[in-house]
């Protein structure tokens, strides 16, 4: 039996080897966002228009002043959620020229590796019966602010795994570098072929008992790159031979990582 802490820091790594970040990011931290607005609407104005969207709990410790049309937020929420709301509401109010964010985020303290292991089991476990073994979303935690990256099958599975992020406690940031998968019939042939191949195999089934640790089948223009952790050499091997198998794919990598082994020992195929 392997030990919880290895499988989990392998866990930990493994969706973000290989993935291409791409994806605009939510920046934590201040930030301003430049608007289009109406030059005739004074601060007086726009101060008492801005108030409105931030009544209520979640934005009882914000404070707002408004400063030649540009609206500044300072003060603190109890989650990011509530920070990237706040930004969100004012943005919209007419007549707001720029949003200056010095909203702080409060709550717990958690350290980093507890954070990333938490909110890792989480998007694990997401959207389970819909398709999730298609998708390999990485997590990162640097000072409390998480980086999601890897790949999603859809925008649907991207905003879930975000919103997982942006509404746990302490959370002080996100980034968001999750590939979205193209759309293509051909890739989605694959991902199917690719799951009968593999899972269809005796000695592999045992890989689709627990749904939230499936080997991991990303597919993009017809490339496939495979994630998880397997129990040993023999079972990586079949994988891929399996995975090579499948007509129409270009390029088969092999991410798969084995139990008990360290990251410096993994192989790409």
């Amino acid at each position: 039996m392997h030990s919880k802490k290895a499988v989990s820091r392998l866990l930990m790594a493994l969706f973000l080897a290989g993935a291409a970040l791409v994806a605009a990011p939510i920046v934590a931290g201040p930030s301003a966002y430049l608007l289009a607005a109406d030059s005739s609407v004074t601060d007086a104005q726009l101060r008492h228009e801005v108030r409105g969207p931030l009544r209520g709990k979640n934005f009882k410790n914000v404070t707002v002043r408004v400063a030649n049309g540009t609206v500044i937020l300072s003060g603190q929420v109890d989650l990011y959620a509530y920070k990237a709301q706040a930004v969100k509401k004012i943005k919209k109010v007419p007549g707001v020229k720029a949003v200056r964010d010095n909203i702080a985020v409060g709550g717990p303290t958690i350290p980093d590796n507890v954070l990333q292991q938490k909110l890792l089991s989480r998007i694990q476990v997401d959207r389970i019966g819909f398709g999730q073994v298609f998708d390999a979303i990485g997590v990162d935690v640097n000072n409390g602010v998480v980086t999601l990256g890897g790949h999603a099958k859809g925008p649907v599975t991207e905003q879930s795994a975000l919103s997982l992020a942006e509404y746990m406690p302490g959370v002080k940031g996100v980034i968001n570098k999750i590939q979205i998968d193209p759309v293509s019939p051909m890739d989605d042939q694959i991902r199917l072929a690719e799951f009968r191949t593999i899972y269809s195999y005796a000695p592999l089934q045992q890989y689709a008992i627990v749904p939230s640790r499936p080997i991991r089948i990303s597919v993009q223009n017809g490339n496939v790159t495979l994630y998880g952790v397997v129990d040993n050499d023999m079972d990586k091997n079949l994988v891929y031979m399996r995975a090579m198998q499948v007509p129409n794919v270009f390029h088969v990598t092999n991410n798969l990582v084995v139990a008990g082994q360290t990251e410096q020992g993994k192989k790409t195929n």
